[in-house]
């Protein structure tokens, strides 16, 4: 979700050098950027907090999106180095009161939050925002992507039906390509070997490989996950499905729509930012959705 604000604000500021700071399996995310947008890759394996602050250098301005103690630290080094720092705002109680039910409306999306920090200088003539897109080639689209797993159980959608969603696509005669990690793999081999036209590319490829091949797809079928924003970058439609969480807490992907999110209206919901907690009933009924909505959503 920074890509497109930094990328924005590189084309406003062309003047202006811009380094980001995130972990080297990032690298791929960046790599269409403006000329003036340098990605810093940091790999926490074989370098220190110390070491990666030692090589960075100075800079005019900070802008911390990530507000965890890491960042923090950095923070304070680069301000004892004379750099003006300005750290992200979460709205952390408003999501509380979202996801306890006393809040009833769409909070700030996390991409205007970090357009906020970003917007540090007055050499900005315009609040950073999140109109421009990255230029994409144009591409023949054809198949469905499916990423069925998400990080954290309230968000993700029982695999049975999943599987369901999967055969009855396949029985249509669309070709599927199963997005996952190493990890995940072996349960989508299965799927693929089981069904007719469903390819499994999960742990196969790299970062940019796979932002290449979503590009190419009609649509993306994602929880609310990491393949929701990686759709996104590349301009592929996701339908999205959610159980505890919910797009009104600012995490759904750039420029996608909430008329393509599959969820509950439930009053429970949601009950959770991120998925993490457990389902008070115990049966997370918010995830209690029939594969067939899925598919005519598809």
């Amino acid at each position: 979700m920074l890509v497109p604000v930094v990328r924005e604000a590189a084309e406003q500021l062309p003047e202006t050098e811009i380094t980001v700071l995130s972990q080297q399996r990032m690298s791929d995310l960046f790599r269409s950027m403006p000329a003036n947008v340098r990605f810093y890759g940091v790999d926490w394996q074989q370098q220190s907090l110390r070491e990666v602050v030692k090589d960075l250098g100075s800079f005019d301005y900070v802008a911390d999106v990530h507000g965890v103690w890491r960042s923090w630290y950095i923070d304070l080094r680069m301000w004892l180095r004379g750099a003006r720092v300005r750290t992200i705002w979460k709205g952390r109680f408003a999501k509380w009161l979202l996801t306890h039910g006393l809040l009833h409306r769409p909070l700030k999306h996390s991409s205007e939050r970090y357009s906020d920090v970003i917007h540090i200088s007055k050499q900005y003539r315009k609040k950073v925002g999140l109109t421009t897109k990255q230029p994409l080639p144009s591409v023949q689209k054809s198949g469905i992507g499916i990423a069925p797993f998400a990080a954290h159980k309230g968000k993700l959608y029982p695999l049975a039906r999943m599987e369901r969603v999967v055969a009855m696509l396949s029985e249509r005669g669309e070709k599927i390509v199963l997005f996952g990690s190493k990890d995940e793999r072996e349960a989508l081999d299965k799927w693929a070997a089981k069904y007719p036209n469903v390819v499994c590319i999960a742990g196969q490829k790299s970062l940019a490989e796979e932002l290449d091949m979503i590009r190419g797809l009609r649509v993306m079928v994602s929880m609310d996950s990491a393949n929701m924003h990686l759709a996104s970058l590349v301009g592929t439609r996701v339908v999205s499905i959610w159980g505890a969480t919910h797009p009104h807490a600012g995490f759904l992907g750039v420029g996608q729509s909430e008329s393509d999110c599959v969820q509950r209206d439930l009053k429970c919901r949601p009950c959770s930012v991120y998925g993490n907690k457990q389902c008070k009933y115990g049966d997370y009924r918010c995830l209690d959705i029939e594969p067939e909505e899925i598919v005519a959503r598809i």
